[in-house]
Formats: structure tokens, C-alpha cells, sequence
């Protein structure tokens, strides 16, 4: 491969033993412990639903489920904007896509550069840091700010033999892209060093090869092709694809949904996700499992593991064929906005943990930046979920979040479909920027698929009204 104030020590001692008294005991282990490292392993458009740890009824992922098992799952983890751009700069910044100001993803490159990310963050405070795989935020593959070590590819890059700007060089690689990434972030893990390390690893998989115009569209969005390794192409051949009960929704109540769109047909069960195009999509995660098996083990020879923050996670999901969609992951149903968290910190997290509580993409750069002790923390939205991780009481944690999303012009369905919505732990109301008359409110207590839209319901006006006031509310803060 290519490639000094004085003080009464007797007066200040009840204070003192207060405090110490008052730390929990996590706290202090924390504490106590050396700086981590992380490894954060960034997976495109992987649904929570797809691993054998979530449920899957025949996909094989043991190296991801070791992370599950030996750690924590979040069974409520979503994203904040299910659009590719801006949901990596929240993951980078812990910020609302309104407040970092990658709105989409058309061409972001320069802004990119200045967001204020927990890796530059980490970098200030004395870590090493390395970038490797898909940044897109743009078309730039030049390195951003407070990364030692760089290996991106451009825009959304290929699946086969990518082009790298590898530390500014630029290097073709031949083989599939999932493994030339996996070997990078190998190497990486794997070397000698005297700080503590961090190293963020944005894989192209799970995502289609699309054919785009100048103007960022898709000429032909039934086209896309999920292209896995050859060694996993017969994967899953025999194996039934499960479906969720909302493939079958016909769209009442949806009027945002049952617009014509030029040529386009009508959404239905027809125009969803063939039982094809999913197994494409598992095989792919194939080599991204053994990628995850392999930098586990090397963390292991080299003594690190269980002094390493291992992430795994989404930017968003992807449809199998609910409501009618394929391609366009940007409608806040939970398809979209459910993503997968698994976190595995021995010194903190015990094995075989779940969480229950509402987590966010926003979460992980604040989290990141306590858990390593970083002390000049930029301004967040997110939380830390190090009192999660270490089993606190979370009776004050969130109870709603807001979606967000700005249209754009690549999907012709989704054209003029930006919105401001809440999801709360029974809620989900969707406002539409410029639709009218075609809000959606969903009770997910009654009916977690999202069939039914109770907008128009008489007995749900004090309810809109209240939802409508939260997501200004979070707009202004």
C-alpha cells in the first residue's frame, strides 16, 4: 500500500471534607485514572437498528457487539439533523446545526475549517489526534485545524481504490475503501507514544456511490448502488429482510408526503428499499466489523484497551422502505433521526450496561472533552453523558431535543421541506418552514411507526401549541 496564596489549613478542613465527602465515587476514579485515549469509529448512515446487538435477526457483527457487551448501549441515541454535513459538525462541536452553521450539504469546505471541534480541543490540551476517512464538509480534503495526522478523502470519495490527501500528499489506494481505512486507523492505534492519542475514523461505508452533477444533485437517485468488498458479496444471500410495519403506510395524513413531484412517482411500498439494495448495505458493515475486530486487538497486543474510549456510532439512518422512502434520509421520522451509540471505558463504564435516557450526537464532543480533562471547554448545546456512563441518578436529564433540517436540492421529494420539529419521550411535532397546512404531530406512546398525524385532532391544539413554544425556545437559547 501506497502510502501561591497562604491559607488556615484548620479553618478550610470542614470545607474540604465536604468536599470529598460529596464526590461520587466515579468521580473520584475518574479522576484518579490517566488521561484516556478515544477511538471513535463513525459509521455513514448505519441505522440502530442493523447490528447484532440491536436485534438484527441475522446480520453478524461480533467486533461491534464486543463493544455493547463489554460496555454501554444507548437504546434512545439520535441524531440532531439527519443530513450527512451538518450532523458531522455536531458530532465534531456538540453544537445545533443553527449554531455551527453547516446548514447542508452543499459546499462548506471553509467554514469547516473553523469550527471549534473537541479533536482541536483535545489537540490544545496535549493530545496527538489523527482524522482518517470522510470528512464531508465540502469537496476540500486539505487537513482541518488541531489534526497531527490527516487522511481524508475528497467530497464523498468511492468505495474502491480511493484518493487520500494523506498529511498533503495525495495517495491513490487500490483495494476497497473500508480496508484502506481500516489499515490506516490500524497503523495509527498501533504506534508508540508518550501522550495520549485520539483518533476519529469516518468510514465512506455505509454509503451509495451516487452520481452527481456540478450543482451537487443526484442525476438519478434510483440509481444508487452500495458496492461492499468482494470477499462479502454473497453475504446474507439466503436471509429474509425484516420490514417494519410502517412500509405499509399509505400516507394519510401526510400531505407533505403525497406531494407531486414532477415524474416522480407516488410513494408507496413500491418505491422503497429493495431486499437487494439492504443486503448491499449489511455487507458493507461487514468489513467495517472486521476493521473494529482488528483495531480492538491491536489496542489490546499494545496494552491500551481499557485505557481507550471506544465509540461507535452514526451520523443518521437510513430507510428500508417506511412511509415509502428510500434515499432521502432527511425527514425526521425515527428512522432518520435513530442512530446507534455503543461506548466501551472499562475504568468507568462496567460490561453489559443500557441506557434508556435521550442521548444526542451534540453529547459526545462534550462528553470527550471531561472525560480527558480538558479545563477551557467551548460553548456547547450538548451534555456530557459521563454521569450515564457511570450509572448516576438521571432523574434532571432531557426529556425532549430538537430536529432540525434546511432543504436543499439534491432529492427532488424533498425540495422546499425544511423544518423545526421535537421529539419528547411520548411527542414528535414537525413544523415545516414553507409548507403549509402540513405540520405532523405523533403521539409514539400509542403509535411508535408514525402512522397516524394528530395535527388536525381538536384535542391536540393545547399540545401543538405547547410543542410549537419549545422549539422556539431552543431556537433562542
Amino acid at each position: 500500500m501506497q502510502r501561591t496564596v497562604r491559607f488556615n489549613c484548620l479553618k478550610m478542613l470542614p470545607l474540604i471534607v465536604f468536599v470529598l465527602a460529596s464526590t461520587p465515587c466515579w468521580a473520584k476514579d475518574l479522576q484518579a485514572a490517566p488521561r484516556p485515549n478515544f477511538v471513535v469509529v463513525l459509521v455513514d448512515d448505519l441505522r440502530w437498528d442493523e447490528l447484532g446487538c440491536t436485534g438484527h435477526p441475522f446480520v453478524r457483527t461480533p467486533a461491534i457487539d464486543r463493544i455493547a457487551h463489554e460496555g454501554m448501549r444507548f437504546r434512545n441515541a439520535f441524531c440532531t439533523t439527519p443530513l450527512c454535513s451538518p450532523v458531522r459538525a455536531s458530532l465534531l462541536t456538540g453544537l445545533y446545526t443553527h449554531n455551527h452553521g453547516i446548514l447542508d450539504n452543499t459546499n462548506r469546505s471553509e467554514q469547516s475549517h473553523l469550527l471549534k471541534t473537541f479533536p482541536r480541543s483535545l489537540h490544545q490540551s496535549g493530545y496527538e489526534t489523527a482524522f482518517v476517512g470522510k470528512w464531508h464538509m465540502g469537496n476540500d480534503d486539505t487537513a482541518r485545524p488541531g489534526f497531527d495526522r490527516w487522511a481524508c478523502l475528497q467530497g464523498q470519495g468511492t468505495s474502491f481504490d480511493p484518493l487520500l490527501n494523506v498529511d498533503g500528499r495525495q495517495i491513490h489506494y487500490s483495494s476497497h475503501t473500508t480496508d484502506v481505512l481500516n489499515e490506516l486507523a490500524i497503523e495509527y492505534v498501533g504506534q508508540a507514544r508518550e501522550k495520549p492519542f485520539c483518533l476519529y475514523l469516518s468510514h465512506k461505508a455505509l454509503h451509495p456511490e451516487l452520481v452527481q452533477r456540478d450543482d451537487g444533485s443526484i442525476t438519478d437517485p434510483s440509481a444508487a448502488r452500495f458496492l461492499p468488498a468482494k470477499r462479502h458479496e454473497e453475504l446474507y444471500q439466503e436471509n429474509a429482510i425484516p420490514r417494519r410495519l410502517n412500509v405499509s403506510d399509505r400516507l394519510s395524513g401526510k400531505p407533505a408526503l403525497q406531494r407531486p413531484i414532477g415524474d416522480l412517482p407516488p410513494l408507496g411500498p413500491e418505491t422503497g428499499t429493495s431486499d437487494e439494495t439492504v443486503r448491499d448495505r449489511l455487507r458493507m458493515l461487514a468489513g467495517v466489523d472486521e476493521g473494529v475486530g482488528a483495531i480492538l486487538d491491536t489496542l489490546q497486543s499494545t496494552g491500551q484497551l481499557d485505557n481507550t474510549v471506544f465509540v461507535l456510532t452514526s451520523d443518521h439512518g437510513y430507510w428500508y422502505g417506511e412511509h415509502g422512502l428510500s434515499v432521502e434520509r432527511r425527514l425526521a421520522y425515527e428512522e432518520a433521526l435513530r442512530i446507534p451509540l455503543l461506548v466501551r471505558y472499562p475504568p468507568l463504564v462496567p460490561a453489559g450496561r443500557l441506557c434508556d435516557e435521550i442521548v444526542l450526537s451534540i453529547d459526545l464532543a462534550p462528553t470527550f472533552l471531561e472525560l480527558a480533562g480538558v479545563s477551557e471547554v467551548p460553548e456547547m448545546d450538548g451534555r456530557s453523558l459521563v454521569p450515564l456512563l457511570a450509572g448516576r441518578d438521571a432523574s434532571d436529564w432531557r426529556d425532549s431535543f430538537l430536529i432540525e433540517y434546511n432543504t436543499d436540492t439534491v432529492f427532488p421529494r424533498v425540495h422546499h421541506m425544511g423544518y423545526k420539529a421535537i421529539r419528547t419521550k411520548r411527542w414528535k411535532y414537525i413544523r415545516y418552514n414553507e409548507l403549509n397546512n402540513m405540520d405532523e404531530l405523533y403521539d409514539l406512546l400509542a403509535d411508535p411507526y408514525e402512522m397516524t398525524n394528530l395535527v388536525d385532532n381538536p384535542t391536540s391544539a393545547e399540545i401543538v401549541s405547547e410543542l410549537s413554544d419549545q422549539i422556539d425556545a431552543y431556537l433562542k437559547r
